[in-house]
């Protein structure tokens, strides 16, 4: 496995993790990827928010408010972080 296809699986642990802090109830392993994360896990506003704040924190991305759309989903989340770090252009 490549070292970028490694980065971009600990950033799917990391996104399964924060979301997991929100809504420890439920099973990533089990919500579809391409799913809009409100609905698949029954989050609100608020707690997308304290996702978005903990993806921040963790990673030290800059996620403005623009952007917080392409992050809905577990697949947009990794692609946007995996992005923003650069991994895409490796």
């Amino acid at each position: 496995m490549s070292e970028q296809a490694t980065r971009v699986i600990d950033i799917l642990k990391l996104v399964h993790e924060e979301l997991n802090n929100i809504a420890p109830e439920v099973d990533m392993a089990t919500v579809d990827p391409k799913a809009d994360l409100r609905e698949a896990i029954d989050i609100d506003s608020m707690d997308f928010l304290n996702f978005i704040t903990a993806v921040h924190r963790r990673l030290g991305v800059d996620i403005p408010e623009e952007d917080y759309a392409k992050l809905i989903t577990i697949d947009g989340a990794t692609a946007y972080i995996a992005a923003k770090l650069k991994l895409g252009s490796q």
